[in-house]
């Protein structure tokens, strides 16, 4: 039987899309041939890519003075990218740093030779809060501002847009890609790997605006660099042509559902819902606090951390699979990601109170 699929990623996509992906799997638009078969320089998937990238646009909103590329890498291939593209060695770049993902891009920036200024660190509170607006400078000249708005470890989100003034703001969506309306305006660079919301593994999906494609470093790779990708409309190399060909199905999917307003709506009512149930108990315990709490990723421990492993296994047995917490952080975690249907968190919320009343 089919599963409700709380990993953190690869992730739960939708059975619509499946199924659809499977029935076309051996003979893809009548060629006798799987997409995973075909020339990314056949006209057939470059339409298919086209459609994407359009697809894509008209779901995000993306204007036209920005640049959609379909890369390889996932997010960490850009912690390297981001650097490359938008500051010189020795450069200033400011970050915010929230989580596990915000120390990997902070890590690798340092390591690109960028003198990295850290303007709001959340490490004291163990990374369960996102800092006050306002309440951070951002250098005037600084490349650019980076954060992360959903920590996907931690569970952590940020309820607002940080305000880089004139400065380019840089955001990691890996774990919240299309997961409600965002105003592309208010960002430089959006960026993420795939395998949350928007497909399989192995694909990176940036979206540049076009007066930043200049400031690359001239010795960066051209594999790495956006303006020679954009040019090559994202085929400089061979593309993972089945996540691109996915990603486009997912988009339709999320066309036909309502698009990002009521996609938002929905991942908002999940989230309260679960949150809800952990905080009417004194069984369960959530660490963030409530106003960066995380629609996507949902960290709960037991009053009891003995029963960690009896939860686990009877949260399998009940068909509610992968809740088992970060190694970092322990105990339990629920992605519901845009295609964690309503019944997957009832059925999670059944449980979990279930569990309490007889093991309390």
């Amino acid at each position: 039987m089919r599963v409700y699929n709380f990993s953190a990623g690869p992730a739960q996509l939708p059975l619509p899309v499946l199924k659809q992906a499977a029935a076309e799997l051996t003979d893809w638009q009548g060629s006798g041939m799987s997409v995973l078969e075909v020339s990314h320089r056949g006209k057939d998937f470059v339409a298919c890519a086209a459609d994407a990238e359009a697809a894509f646009r008209r779901v995000a909103g993306v204007p036209d003075n920005y640049r959609v590329l379909f890369l390889a890498g996932g997010a960490t291939g850009q912690f390297s990218a981001i650097p490359m593209n938008l500051a010189a060695p020795g450069a200033t770049a400011a970050f915010i740093n929230t989580g596990q993902w915000s120390k990997k891009a902070i890590k690798e920036a340092a390591r690109q030779g960028v003198n990295v200024v850290t303007v709001a660190d959340e490490s004291a509170s163990s990374y369960t809060t996102t800092p006050e607006p306002g309440s951070f400078t951002v250098p005037a000249d600084a490349a650019y501002l980076h954060y992360t708005p959903n920590e996907t470890i931690g569970g952590v989100e940020f309820p607002y847009v940080p305000d880089a003034d004139d400065v380019p703001l840089v955001a990691d969506f890996s774990s919240t890609y299309l997961s409600r309306a965002i105003d592309v305006e208010r960002f430089g660079v959006i960026y993420g790997g795939a395998q949350k919301n928007l497909g399989p593994a192995g694909l990176a999906i940036v979206v540049v605006r076009e007066d930043l494609l200049d400031r690359a470093r001239p010795d960066v790779p051209a594999i790495w660099d956006w303006k020679v990708m954009a040019g090559a409309d994202s085929m400089l190399n061979t593309p993972p042509t089945f996540s691109i060909y996915l990603l486009g199905l997912i988009l339709h999917w999320i066309e036909s559902t309502g698009g990002l307003e009521a996609m938002g709506e929905r991942n908002r009512a999940k989230a309260e819902r679960l949150y809800a149930a952990i905080d009417a108990s004194d069984f369960y315990t959530n660490p963030v606090e409530p106003r960066s709490r995380s629609w996507m990723n949902i960290p709960f421990t037991l009053a009891d951390p003995a029963l960690d492993a009896d939860f686990l296994a009877g949260a399998d047995a009940a068909g509610l699979t992968n809740l088992k917490g970060h190694r970092s952080v322990g105990g339990m975690r629920a992605s519901i990601y845009n295609a964690m249907p309503d019944d997957g968190v009832t059925a999670l919320i059944d449980y979990m109170t279930e569990f309490e009343r007889t093991r309390a």
